[in-house]
């Protein structure tokens, strides 16, 4: 999966411009839409959005080019970013200046983060959103790391029962036979 740097630099734009209230989104919960944005759409529909590459950082997944895709916006001057006091420290908010460029995505695509733009920014804090990104393959994973998007099928390990032992000696039996 490669990176579509235009739909990802767009897809920042448009979550951008949906959070009319800056306040509602920080740097942590840009990159949460970002990461449930791709991560959702590959798990329901097999491929992300804009196949952009996620590492690990302090606080959750990041995404790799969220820098320079904002540096493009601000360049284009579609997009100011500012420093807030919130609760002592220094906060990002981020305010469209213009209407993003949403011709490279499906209904779908839309509709999906939206739904994830409501999830993140409306029903957690940033603090809530970045622990529950705090998932075993993160955990394991060292800090700038790339975590990919199959990653997400193994979030929490299971109990193993005697259904998955009897399966597995089953695919070992075959193997075996298929290789005499």
């Amino acid at each position: 999966m490669a990176l579509n740097r235009a739909k990802f630099r767009n897809l920042v734009h448009y979550i951008c411009h949906k959070c009319e209230d800056a306040s509602t989104l920080g740097a942590t919960k840009l990159n949460k839409v970002l990461w449930y944005s791709d991560v959702v759409a590959y798990m329901v529909y097999g491929n992300p959005i804009t196949g952009e590459t996620y590492v690990k950082q302090q606080f959750g997944p990041v995404p790799k080019h969220i820098l320079r895709a904002i540096q493009d916006l601000e360049d284009k001057e579609a997009l100011i970013v500012r420093d807030v006091s919130f609760f002592g420290k220094l906060k990002k908010e981020y305010i469209s200046l213009s209407e993003p460029d949403v011709s490279k995505f499906s209904g779908q695509e839309i509709s999906l983060v939206d739904q994830v733009i409501d999830f993140v920014c409306k029903e957690n804090t940033a603090s809530s959103i970045s622990k529950a990104t705090h998932d075993y393959i993160w955990k394991i994973a060292r800090i700038g790391e790339e975590l990919p998007y199959e990653t997400a099928f193994v979030s929490e390990f299971g109990e193993i029962d005697e259904t998955d032992m009897e399966w597995a000696w089953e695919m070992i039996e075959e193997r075996e036979k298929e290789a005499a």
